[in-house]
């Protein structure tokens, strides 16, 4: 019973399921429907449940049937209808397909115009495209074509202006397009080209610098040198700082120039614009002579293009080799003013354009670049000067280089370059012009003493009178009370050497100008040079002329009066000095001239002469001199040879009026003493081996004639026999032979009062022995004699006690 109960219990259960699944069925969709079936599938009661699936099919099909028997009339009706419509609509359809070919037939016309309208509607389209495209793409081509004609043009600044604009700008906005693209791929070539082509033109603007530096400068020099002599005009002082300060002004109106120009100028106009002027026009400034434009492009250029610093560099370093180019001097430099003068030119036209450029330019070149290039070009310049000057040896060129340095030192101190070096270098050429002066004028002393006939300068009326006494201070009131004509004491030298002394003082003074020396300076200058002249130059030339083998007494005594007459005007020329530096003699360290002791010593030289000629007159007097020293008698007057040279002593001594008292007092009293020595020598010199008593007389003759020569007082001035004293020896010692004296002289040797005080014994037995000798030979054969032995005997006697004496002496 349970089990039908569970049977019947199992089979409600399994006819409620399908029924759920029936259900589900008709309300799922057949796409759905799959996982239902597969679930009836899967069960055990698939018969039943198709048995309960044809249940409600059927079901279904009954109520269609009942819903078709309903519904079946209004069917009927619904197709006859239908049937009805069928024709009406087969004749609407004939009159549409009717109606179509005619609208077909009418439209074909409609149609092609429609198409024509399309095809234009399009065009129309693609051409208000196009235009708006080419409205994009113009400013780029019209840019990219004004970049091409910039760069031929060499407007390189604005070429690259243009190029930002047409990067940044215009590109942009039709990048898409393929010649766009090559434009971008372009533009790297397009910068690098610019640069290549403004660093060409920095390079023209260089190379074209250095070689018209040299005219730059010359403007430049020329415009210090108008400043300076207006400065001169304005004021009488010497200019201090005015040509520095009309060089800023023009400096400063430069700088507005350059401000007032653009880089980006149409077109550049040439580095130099310089005509030939006349003297009489206004010099133009030098910033005036040169377009700096390639420098101010490149340097905007390579600003722009971020490579400011590799333009600076490379402009420095290119700069510095042209000043090394412009501090080599040439090798001929020194032999010209020219070349100098072209140096000079060169350099300062480097430093105005670098300074044009510190100034007009933002740190291309700064002011520690300036003065780096600046030491290094002074010390060069300085270097180069000190050795070509040294080669100079005409002082006119030493004087006008000294001028050219003096200008080229004030043009750059104008631009506020340092320059007391060189004023310092020019104390240096000032020695070596003083050295150049000296050996000029040492020519010209010699020239004036060479073509002087070293004879008193007649003159014949006042005009010539008034015309030396105007060139040499001279003054003498008997000369002047002298009737015409008449002579000034000295020869023509002595006024030439005058004014050639003031003129080298003039010379000097030269030289100082412009050096901003002061007046002390300036008259030491003066005065050391002066005394360089006076104590060397003047001094040597006077000397080599007192030396001269051909000059006469005559001319030494001339000579000794010009000298004399130079060293009154040495005073004269101490106040010509004080007159031209205004510096009072008494003023401390003033230097003094030495020209009286270059005169004193000259005169001297020339007395020493005058004695050193008579002396070696008299000796060739005396080498005439022909004794016959075995001669037994002698002859009734004196030697011909003394009386000869006697006369000319006394007509000697007849020129030395002029001459100062002493001069010729010991003029006279040397010659007589050389005369006296010269007779000594000659009795005693050893070739004369025997003389006889009879010699002794001749010769004691013309002793005699010597000491009447002195008695009658050639020179005036000496006081009693004074003069006669130069013989005393020779005649003490003649009339101790003459006389044969000897028992007064041995008695009396060697007291103050001795008749024979300056017979020497040893004289006296060489004499001696030379009589003795003679005595001996002549008597060989009368020595048998009582009279020649008792002489011969006394000869020894004598010569025996002057041997003695002598012994005694020594002892």
């Amino acid at each position: 019973m349970e089990r039908g109960k569970m049977a019947e219990l199992e089979s409600l259960e399994t006819a409620a399921e399908h029924e759920r699944i029936l259900r589900e069925i008709e309300s799922t969709d057949t796409a759905c429907i799959g996982p239902t079936l597969r679930s009836v599938y899967d069960g055990e009661e698939h018969a039943r449940f198709m048995e309960k699936l044809e249940a409600r099919i059927r079901n279904h099909d009954r109520e269609i049937e009942k819903m078709c028997n309903f519904h079946y009339q209004g069917f009927v009706d619904s197709i006859t209808e239908l049937l009805k419509v069928r024709g009406e609509a087969q004749k609407l359809k004939n009159q549409v397909t009717d109606t179509n070919r005619k609208l077909q037939n009418e439209g074909k016309e409609l149609i092609i115009a429609m198409e024509e309208l399309k095809q234009c509607r399009l065009q129309q389209r693609n051409i208000s495209a196009t235009v708006d495209k080419l409205t994009l793409c113009l400013p780029v081509l019209e840019m990219y074509s004004k970049l091409r004609e910039q760069m031929k043009s060499k407007r390189h600044y604005p070429a690259l202006k243009t190029l930002e604009h047409l990067e940044h700008t215009y590109l942009p906005q039709v990048s898409h397009y393929r010649f766009c693209k090559i434009m971008v791929d372009n533009i790297p070539k397009l910068r690098e080209e610019i640069k290549e082509v403004s660093m060409s033109d920095l390079k023209d603007f260089l190379e074209s610098i250095r070689k018209h530096s040299d005219k730059i400068g010359e403007t430049a020099m020329k415009q210090a040198q108008q400043q300076r002599n207006l400065d001169n005009i304005v004021s009488q002082h010497p200019r201090i700082s005015g040509g520095k300060k009309s060089k800023k002004e023009v400096c400063a109106s430069s700088d507005l120039e350059v401000k007032n120009t653009s880089p980006m100028s149409e077109q550049d106009s040439g580095i130099l614009d310089v005509e030939d002027e006349d003297e009489d026009e206004e010099v133009p400034g030098a910033q005036d002579l040169v377009d700096f434009s390639p420098v101010y492009r490149c340097l905007h250029i390579y600003s722009v293009l971020g490579a400011r610093e590799t333009f600076e560099n490379y402009y420095r370093k290119q700069r510095r080799k042209q000043a090394r180019l412009v501090l080599q001097p040439p090798s001929n430099m020194h032999e010209t003013l020219d070349g100098y003068r072209k140096y000079f030119n060169q350099i300062v036209g480097f430093f105005v354009v670098e300074d044009h450029i510190l100034h007009t330019t933002q740190g291309l070149v700064n002011r520690a670049y300036i003065d780096e290039l600046w030491e290094m070009a002074l010390s060069k310049t300085i270097a180069a000067l000190r050795t070509h000057s040294s080669y100079c040896s005409d002082p006119s060129l030493v004087l006008d280089l000294k001028n050219l340095i003096v200008l080229f030192a004030d043009t750059l101190q104008g631009y506020g370059f340092p320059v007391n070096q060189l004023f310092d270098m020019l104390l240096e050429i000032r020695d070596q012009y003083s050295e150049t002066l000296l050996k000029k004028w040492s020519g010209v002393f010699r020239n004036i003493l060479d073509s002087d006939n070293y004879s008193p300068i007649p003159v014949i009326n006042e005009e010539i009178y008034k015309k030396i006494v105007g060139q040499f201070p001279f003054q003498d009131a008997e000369l002047e009370k002298q009737p015409f004509p008449k002579k000034f004491p000295f020869s023509e030298f002595v006024p030439k050497v005058y004014n050639q002394i003031k003129e080298f003082i003039y010379a000097c003074l030269k030289f100082s100008e412009d050096l901003h020396l002061s007046s002390t300076e300036v008259d030491d200058m003066i005065r050391k040079s002066t005394n360089l002249l006076l104590t060397r130059t003047l001094s040597n030339c006077l000397q080599n002329v007192i030396k001269r083998k051909n000059v006469g007494l005559t001319e030494l005594v001339q000579i000794i009066i010009n000298t004399t007459h130079l060293e009154k005007s040495c005073k004269f020329l101490e106040e010509f000095i004080t007159n031209i530096t205004n510096v009072l003699p008494e003023t401390v360290h003033t230097t003094k001239l030495y020209g009286t002791t270059t005169f004193k010593d000259a005169r001297h030289a020339a007395e020493e002469e005058i004695y050193t000629n008579l002396n070696q007159k008299i000796d060739q007097f005396l080498q005439l001199a022909d004794y016959d020293w075995m001669t037994m008698e002698p002859s009734s007057k004196a030697s011909e040879y003394l009386v000869d040279l006697i006369g000319f002593l006394r007509s000697t001594f007849a020129v030395f009026t002029h001459l100062p008292g002493k001069v010729a007092q010991t003029a006279c009293m040397s010659a007589c003493k050389h005369l006296s020595t010269s007779l000594m020598q000659l009795l005693l010199e050893a070739e004369v081996r025997q003389l006889t008593l009879g010699a002794l007389q001749q010769f004691n003759l013309d002793v005699e004639e010597c000491e009447q020569f002195a008695r009658s007082g050639p020179v005036p001035g000496f006081q009693g026999d004074t003069l006669q004293l130069a013989f005393i020896d020779l005649r003490q010692l003649l009339d101790l032979f003459i006389q044969w004296d000897w028992s007064t002289y041995l008695a009396d040797y060697g007291q103050p009062t001795c008749k024979y005080l300056r017979v020497n014994p040893t004289t006296a037995l060489v004499l001696l022995e030379k009589m003795r000798d003679t005595s001996r030979k002549n008597n060989v054969f009368a020595q048998f004699r009582k009279n020649e032995r008792d002489k011969q005997k006394l000869i020894d006697t004598v010569a025996k006690q002057l041997r003695s004496l002598i012994n005694s002496h020594h002892l």
